[in-house]
Protein backbone atom coordinates (compact mmCIF):
# COMPACT_ATOMS: atom_id res chain seq x y z
CA UNK A 1 0.00 0.00 0.00
CA UNK A 2 0.94 3.46 -0.67
CA UNK A 3 2.26 5.71 1.87
CA UNK A 4 -0.03 8.67 2.89
CA UNK A 5 2.45 11.44 1.23
CA UNK A 6 3.29 9.11 -2.21
CA UNK A 7 3.13 10.85 -4.89
CA UNK A 8 -0.58 11.11 -5.95
CA UNK A 9 -1.57 10.25 -10.16
CA UNK A 10 -4.59 10.78 -11.55
CA UNK A 11 -5.68 8.52 -13.99
CA UNK A 12 -8.15 10.24 -16.41
CA UNK A 13 -9.51 7.56 -18.83
CA UNK A 14 -13.48 6.91 -20.08
CA UNK A 15 -12.30 3.10 -20.53
CA UNK A 16 -13.08 2.19 -16.53
CA UNK A 17 -10.78 -1.34 -16.98
CA UNK A 18 -7.91 0.63 -18.20
CA UNK A 19 -8.46 2.69 -15.24
CA UNK A 20 -8.35 -0.03 -12.75
CA UNK A 21 -5.62 -2.00 -14.25
CA UNK A 22 -3.34 1.42 -14.70
CA UNK A 23 -4.40 2.06 -10.49
CA UNK A 24 -3.87 -1.36 -9.45
CA UNK A 25 -0.38 -1.13 -11.81
CA UNK A 26 0.77 2.20 -10.26
CA UNK A 27 -0.50 1.27 -6.58
CA UNK A 28 2.04 -1.31 -6.87
CA UNK A 29 4.99 0.84 -7.34
CA UNK A 30 4.27 3.09 -4.53
CA UNK A 31 2.04 5.74 -6.00
CA UNK A 32 -1.44 7.17 -4.92
CA UNK A 33 -3.97 7.01 -7.09
CA UNK A 34 -7.23 8.55 -8.18
CA UNK A 35 -9.33 7.93 -11.47
CA UNK A 36 -11.77 9.73 -13.34
CA UNK A 37 -13.90 8.56 -16.56
CA UNK A 38 -14.52 11.94 -17.90
CA UNK A 39 -12.63 15.34 -18.21
CA UNK A 40 -14.89 17.17 -16.57
CA UNK A 41 -15.20 14.93 -13.62
CA UNK A 42 -11.49 14.93 -12.94
CA UNK A 43 -11.23 19.37 -13.83
CA UNK A 44 -14.19 20.03 -10.93
CA UNK A 45 -11.89 17.51 -8.58
CA UNK A 46 -8.79 19.08 -9.50
CA UNK A 47 -9.99 22.63 -8.76
CA UNK A 48 -9.96 21.28 -5.07
CA UNK A 49 -6.46 20.58 -5.49
CA UNK A 50 -4.22 19.33 -8.23
CA UNK A 51 -2.34 15.77 -8.25
CA UNK A 52 1.26 15.14 -8.51
CA UNK A 53 0.93 14.05 -12.05
CA UNK A 54 -1.98 13.71 -14.41
CA UNK A 55 -2.15 10.75 -17.32
CA UNK A 56 -5.03 12.01 -19.19
CA UNK A 57 -6.63 9.78 -22.46
CA UNK A 58 -7.46 12.52 -25.68
CA UNK A 59 -10.88 11.10 -26.36
CA UNK A 60 -13.06 11.19 -23.66
CA UNK A 61 -16.83 12.83 -23.20
CA UNK A 62 -18.05 16.19 -21.68
CA UNK A 63 -14.54 17.27 -21.98
CA UNK A 64 -10.86 15.86 -23.78
CA UNK A 65 -8.01 15.58 -22.69
CA UNK A 66 -6.34 18.12 -24.78
CA UNK A 67 -8.50 20.91 -22.88
CA UNK A 68 -8.47 19.03 -19.56
CA UNK A 69 -4.45 19.69 -20.19
CA UNK A 70 -5.29 23.41 -21.22
CA UNK A 71 -7.06 23.79 -17.93
CA UNK A 72 -4.42 22.28 -16.39
CA UNK A 73 -1.64 24.76 -17.66
CA UNK A 74 -3.64 27.66 -16.64
CA UNK A 75 -2.93 26.93 -13.14
CA UNK A 76 0.54 25.08 -13.12
CA UNK A 77 2.95 25.15 -15.74
CA UNK A 78 4.88 22.37 -14.04
CA UNK A 79 2.63 19.49 -12.86
CA UNK A 80 3.60 16.48 -15.43
CA UNK A 81 1.01 15.52 -17.91
CA UNK A 82 1.40 12.21 -20.24
CA UNK A 83 -1.26 11.59 -22.63
CA UNK A 84 -2.69 8.39 -23.85
CA UNK A 85 -4.42 8.02 -27.38
CA UNK A 86 -5.77 5.63 -29.45
CA UNK A 87 -5.31 7.49 -32.21
CA UNK A 88 -1.94 7.59 -35.03
CA UNK A 89 -2.27 10.64 -36.34
CA UNK A 90 0.64 13.11 -36.00
CA UNK A 91 -1.91 15.99 -35.76
CA UNK A 92 -2.99 14.87 -31.76
CA UNK A 93 0.27 13.84 -30.49
CA UNK A 94 1.86 17.54 -31.76
CA UNK A 95 -1.73 19.21 -31.04
CA UNK A 96 -1.14 17.67 -27.41
CA UNK A 97 2.43 18.52 -27.20
CA UNK A 98 2.14 21.99 -28.02
CA UNK A 99 -0.45 22.65 -25.16
CA UNK A 100 1.94 21.33 -22.22
CA UNK A 101 1.97 17.57 -22.10
CA UNK A 102 5.34 16.67 -21.45
CA UNK A 103 5.02 12.96 -23.00
CA UNK A 104 2.64 10.52 -24.79
CA UNK A 105 1.76 7.09 -25.36
CA UNK A 106 -0.53 5.39 -27.86
CA UNK A 107 -2.42 2.34 -27.07
CA UNK A 108 -2.07 -0.42 -26.78
CA UNK A 109 1.02 0.36 -24.44
CA UNK A 110 3.13 -1.44 -22.48
CA UNK A 111 2.80 -0.69 -18.54
CA UNK A 112 6.14 -1.10 -17.99
CA UNK A 113 6.82 1.57 -20.24
CA UNK A 114 4.61 4.05 -18.82
CA UNK A 115 5.63 3.48 -14.99
CA UNK A 116 9.21 4.06 -16.69
CA UNK A 117 8.29 7.33 -18.27
CA UNK A 118 6.05 8.11 -14.83
CA UNK A 119 9.32 8.18 -13.03
CA UNK A 120 11.43 9.65 -15.50
CA UNK A 121 8.97 12.53 -15.09
CA UNK A 122 8.75 13.03 -11.04
CA UNK A 123 12.68 12.46 -11.23
CA UNK A 124 13.76 15.18 -13.74
CA UNK A 125 9.75 17.47 -11.74
CA UNK A 126 12.23 16.76 -8.12
CA UNK A 127 8.97 15.79 -6.48
CA UNK A 128 10.83 13.73 -4.05
CA UNK A 129 12.26 17.05 -2.57
CA UNK A 130 8.87 18.77 -2.00
CA UNK A 131 8.16 19.75 1.50
CA UNK A 132 7.56 17.08 3.92
CA UNK A 133 10.27 14.84 2.23
CA UNK A 134 13.29 16.46 3.03
CA UNK A 135 14.28 19.64 5.21
CA UNK A 136 14.10 22.80 2.62
CA UNK A 137 17.47 23.67 3.38
CA UNK A 138 19.17 20.41 2.33
CA UNK A 139 20.49 20.07 -1.26
CA UNK A 140 20.11 16.51 -2.57
CA UNK A 141 23.60 15.92 -3.99
CA UNK A 142 24.04 17.10 -7.76
CA UNK A 143 24.01 14.01 -10.27
CA UNK A 144 26.82 14.35 -13.66
CA UNK A 145 24.68 16.59 -16.09
CA UNK A 146 22.45 18.28 -13.28
CA UNK A 147 24.63 21.40 -12.51
CA UNK A 148 23.31 24.79 -12.93
CA UNK A 149 23.68 26.06 -15.97
CA UNK A 150 24.27 30.29 -16.82
CA UNK A 151 24.63 31.70 -20.21
CA UNK A 152 24.34 35.26 -20.54
CA UNK A 153 20.78 36.51 -18.88
CA UNK A 154 19.58 33.17 -18.70
CA UNK A 155 19.90 30.67 -15.38
CA UNK A 156 18.96 27.14 -15.34
CA UNK A 157 18.89 24.90 -12.12
CA UNK A 158 17.59 21.08 -13.45
CA UNK A 159 17.29 19.20 -10.21
CA UNK A 160 14.74 22.19 -9.05
CA UNK A 161 13.73 22.50 -12.28
CA UNK A 162 14.04 26.32 -12.22
CA UNK A 163 14.42 29.14 -15.08
CA UNK A 164 15.39 32.49 -14.69
CA UNK A 165 15.59 35.07 -17.39
CA UNK A 166 17.18 38.48 -16.41
CA UNK A 167 16.26 37.53 -12.93
CA UNK A 168 12.51 36.78 -13.66
CA UNK A 169 11.72 33.28 -12.91
CA UNK A 170 9.76 31.86 -16.09
CA UNK A 171 7.35 28.42 -15.26
CA UNK A 172 8.91 25.96 -17.92
CA UNK A 173 6.98 22.36 -18.72
CA UNK A 174 9.35 19.29 -17.74
CA UNK A 175 9.73 18.93 -21.66
CA UNK A 176 10.55 22.71 -22.54
CA UNK A 177 13.21 22.85 -20.05
CA UNK A 178 14.53 19.99 -21.04
CA UNK A 179 15.15 21.54 -24.69
CA UNK A 180 16.32 25.09 -23.50
CA UNK A 181 18.74 22.87 -20.94
CA UNK A 182 20.12 20.95 -24.29
CA UNK A 183 20.83 24.37 -25.86
CA UNK A 184 22.37 26.54 -22.52
CA UNK A 185 24.67 23.76 -21.99
CA UNK A 186 26.39 24.46 -25.65
CA UNK A 187 26.06 27.71 -26.42
CA UNK A 188 26.79 28.97 -30.03
CA UNK A 189 26.54 24.83 -30.97
CA UNK A 190 23.68 23.99 -33.27
CA UNK A 191 21.36 21.50 -31.71
CA UNK A 192 19.64 19.13 -34.74
CA UNK A 193 15.87 18.31 -33.82
CA UNK A 194 16.43 14.70 -33.64
CA UNK A 195 19.16 15.94 -30.55
CA UNK A 196 16.92 17.95 -28.74
CA UNK A 197 14.01 15.68 -29.16
CA UNK A 198 16.15 12.92 -27.61
CA UNK A 199 16.99 15.36 -24.64
CA UNK A 200 13.53 16.37 -24.50
CA UNK A 201 12.38 12.50 -24.31
CA UNK A 202 14.80 9.98 -23.11
CA UNK A 203 12.67 6.90 -23.50
CA UNK A 204 12.64 7.57 -27.12
CA UNK A 205 9.13 8.40 -27.85
CA UNK A 206 8.64 7.88 -31.75
CA UNK A 207 7.33 11.40 -33.09
CA UNK A 208 8.09 13.72 -35.73
CA UNK A 209 10.81 16.22 -35.04
CA UNK A 210 9.27 19.09 -35.87
CA UNK A 211 7.32 19.10 -32.55
CA UNK A 212 10.19 20.34 -31.14
CA UNK A 213 9.40 23.81 -33.46
CA UNK A 214 6.34 24.07 -31.63
CA UNK A 215 8.09 23.56 -28.40
CA UNK A 216 10.54 26.60 -29.21
CA UNK A 217 7.91 29.08 -29.96
CA UNK A 218 6.68 27.98 -26.21
CA UNK A 219 9.65 29.25 -24.83
CA UNK A 220 10.41 31.57 -26.99
CA UNK A 221 7.15 33.46 -25.67
CA UNK A 222 7.62 32.64 -22.14
CA UNK A 223 10.87 33.85 -21.81
CA UNK A 224 9.92 37.02 -23.72
CA UNK A 225 6.92 37.36 -21.79
CA UNK A 226 9.24 37.33 -18.90
CA UNK A 227 11.77 40.10 -19.93
CA UNK A 228 11.29 41.86 -23.16
CA UNK A 229 14.23 41.09 -25.30
CA UNK A 230 14.78 37.71 -25.15
CA UNK A 231 15.88 36.80 -28.64
CA UNK A 232 18.69 34.59 -28.10
CA UNK A 233 17.12 30.60 -29.51
CA UNK A 234 18.46 30.92 -33.04
CA UNK A 235 16.70 28.60 -36.17
CA UNK A 236 19.28 27.38 -38.22
CA UNK A 237 18.31 26.98 -41.76
CA UNK A 238 17.90 23.12 -42.55
CA UNK A 239 19.73 22.19 -39.44
CA UNK A 240 18.15 22.92 -35.79
CA UNK A 241 18.69 25.53 -33.09
CA UNK A 242 21.06 26.79 -31.35
CA UNK A 243 21.38 29.17 -28.00
CA UNK A 244 23.60 32.43 -29.29
CA UNK A 245 26.49 32.91 -27.33
CA UNK A 246 26.72 35.98 -24.49
CA UNK A 247 28.70 38.58 -26.11
CA UNK A 248 32.01 39.30 -24.64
Amino acid sequence: MAEPDAPLIAIVDDEERLCRTLAKAFQREGFRTRTYNDGLEAWKAFEGGLPDLAVLDITMPRLDGLELCRRIRGVSETLPVIFLTSRDEEFDRVLGLSIGADDYLCKPFSLRELVARVRVLFRRAALASRPGHAPPHVEAPRAAGEEPVACGGLRLDPPRLETFWQGVPVRLTVTEFRILAALARDPGVVRTREQLLAAAFPLDAAMSDRTVDTHIKRIRRKLEDAAAGFDAIEAVYGLGYRLKAPRA
